[in-house]
């Protein structure tokens, strides 16, 4: 049996499970999340709680099992609570700012970067070196940090770009005299 699978999900209050036939959809007080679910994967939903049922031990089954059952919890936690990512731009005269519902970026290059996040996710500067990505799509969050990351990645040897707070850079020594 699934570690992941077999633990049921539990449904707080104030959120709207609705499932008709393989559509899945969840409503909360940060919005509402829509998922098809595998037809072979089988959900209850009973007093409070949300459980997946595989109907075999075959290996694409209980793959699924965990899968499908990680995927629920996430919609579930993400309009109750929401999921957040945390960017920090380190070097000098690299910065953000908001404008509109984007952000413009100033990362070293001869021009600024505009980015427009997706529907469902927004972004807040706290200060100029600090982006945080908010949302209650986890895969949309995820997916949104990554693309302003990959504007500017940190480099190993100065450490300047965009990384995830408290992401580890890896750092190499620069050039030796010669001998």
């Amino acid at each position: 049996m699934s570690r992941i699978g077999k633990l049921p999900v539990a449904v707080p209050k104030g959120v709207d499970v609705k499932l008709d036939g393989t559509n899945l959809t969840v409503k909360g007080p940060n919005g509402e999340l829509a998922m098809d679910v595998h037809p072979e994967m089988h959900l209850t939903v009973e007093d409070g709680e949300m459980r997946v049922e595989r109907p075999s031990e075959q290996k694409n089954h209980r793959a699924l099992h965990g899968l499908t059952r990680s995927l629920i919890a996430n919609m579930v936690a993400g309009v109750t609570e929401g999921f957040s990512k945390t960017l920090e731009i380190v070097g000098v005269g690299y910065r953000a700012e908001v404008k509109g519902r984007g952000i413009v970026l100033s990362l070293g290059y001869s021009h600024t970067i505009d980015y427009q996040p997706v529907d469902g996710v927004s972004i807040e500067v706290p200060n100029q070196t600090t982006v945080v990505v908010k949302g209650a799509d986890k895969q949309k969050v995820g997916q949104t940090a990554a693309e302003i990351r990959g504007f500017r990645p940190p480099e190993p040897y100065k450490g300047k770009g965009v990384r995830y707070q408290g992401e580890q850079i890896r750092r190499k020594a620069g050039k030796t005299a010669g001998s």
